[in-house]
């Protein structure tokens, strides 16, 4: 069955690609409308996924599985975002006409059939249809089975829009088997697939990049660093830190490893360990658990960290912390322990600044700012593929253009060589 479905796709790439940006905006805003008017379906669908993950996973992980009318409002204004946006397909990228008149255009086309292997964030079941409609592709989603029942209510409601507006349903594809297997197939469909993007944890991200014969994009797992340079402003750094850390601890931008410059820390870390901690518990909220370095120690309270905490993504209210002597020490650990994901600085000092920003090797780098803005939807690309790691192809939040690439279209007039 799942053959048969790659089948169905692989062709209906074809009719894909030939839709006009009418068509394709059409058939958004019928998708857009589909979410909202089957809403209730999806949401007794989320809460049967909900109440099987409980005592199963986190909390944390648990807000990311779960959704409400907000949320689903949320995704269909999405929808609607990548719908206003521009077409990225059949542009001439470039033009270049030769002496003896024969005329070599670069033309962006849409990549065909991408499919998204992706854990338990349903959300991403329609971005990535919306991405791919509006890009010109085929999209296969195969999800986690911890959210299935919400996927497969979005598909089924998507799909719905699709028929409105007279497009194939065939666009926008859900794998039915949630086991090792599907996710295999999917790995090593070179006859079908064109690119495929997993989205979640390294466990998931890994075994994509080591055993996938088609084309592949990795998607970050997100140890994320923030430096506190000496010069920064105090109350600026932990409102920025809070939020890096505590706004959404479950996402690959938050927050997962702070590096303090030792020339304040006797000064900051009381303070951060107030407002991530202290203040916190006496609101009950979740206060953050402080894995810190041996001088980090000698200043505050909290777990000794172990020889792995500087290399892990918690996706949890755990913060990693490191003292160090300066920017160039700072580049230098995040450099060797990051997954290239995002990094931020707070200071004051415009050398530093320029260091850090020239220094660091990640997608996304930061000045005086959270790194929960590596986003698609705040980077204006109306919503996100996944966010890449690595430098070939794609880079950093993956939107429209990422899902085109180009070919050469040559006019002549019986030019011979």
């Amino acid at each position: 069955m799942m053959l048969e479905m790659l089948s169905r796709a692989k062709q209906a790439k074809y009719e894909v690609s030939a839709l006009t940006t009418q068509q394709k905006n059409m058939g958004l805003q019928c998708m857009a409308q589909a979410l909202i008017e089957y809403k209730e379906e999806i949401l007794i669908a989320n809460r049967q996924d909900v109440e099987k993950a409980k005592g199963t996973v986190s909390d944390v992980m648990l807000d990311r599985l779960m959704l409400n009318e907000n949320r689903i409002e949320g995704m269909a204004k999405g929808i609607l975002d990548v719908e206003k946006l521009s077409d990225p397909a059949n542009r001439i990228l470039s033009e270049n006409v030769r002496e003896d008149g024969l005329k070599i255009t670069k033309v962006s086309v849409p990549l065909g059939v991408v499919a998204i292997i992706y854990e338990s964030r349903p959300n991403v079941t329609s971005d990535a249809a919306a991405l791919c409609l509006k890009s010109g592709n085929v999209c296969v989603l195969r999800g986690g089975k911890e959210a299935f029942n919400s996927a497969n209510a979005i598909v089924t409601a998507l799909k719905k829009g699709l028929k409105k507006a007279n497009i194939t349903e065939d666009a926008i594809n859900l794998v039915q088997d949630t086991t090792r297997e599907s996710a295999n197939i999917l790995m090593t469909a070179d006859k079908y697939i064109d690119l495929l993007i997993p989205r979640g944890g390294a466990g998931l991200i890994n075994a994509v990049v080591k055993n996938a014969t088609v084309p592949c994009i990795q998607t970050g797992t997100g140890i994320c660093h923030i430096y506190v340079e000496k010069t920064a402003e105090i109350p600026m750094a932990l409102k920025i830190i809070e939020n890096a850390k505590t706004s959404r601890p479950s996402v690959c931008n938050a927050e997962e490893v702070l590096l303090v410059d030792k020339k304040i820390a006797k000064e900051f870390l009381p303070l951060l360990k107030e407002v991530l901690v202290d203040k916190r518990a006496s609101e009950n909220k979740i206060p953050v658990e402080l894995r810190l370095d041996e001088f980090s120690q000698s200043v505050i309270s909290g777990v000794s960290a172990g020889q792995t905490d500087f290399d892990t993504e918690f996706l949890d209210y755990i913060l990693a912390i490191k003292c160090v002597d300066g920017v160039n020490e700072a580049i230098k650990h995040i450099n060797e322990h990051s997954t290239g994901h995002s990094e931020a600085i707070i200071t004051n000092d415009k050398q530093a600044k320029e260091m850090f920003v020239n220094g660091i090797d990640s997608a996304a780098v930061y000045v005086n700012s959270s790194t929960r803005f590596t986003d698609g939807g705040e980077f204006g690309l109306g919503c996100e593929m996944g966010i890449s790691t690595q430098k070939l192809h794609a880079r950093g939040p993956m939107g429209l253009q990422e899902l085109n690439t180009y070919k050469y279209v040559i006019f002549g007039s019986g030019h011979i060589r």
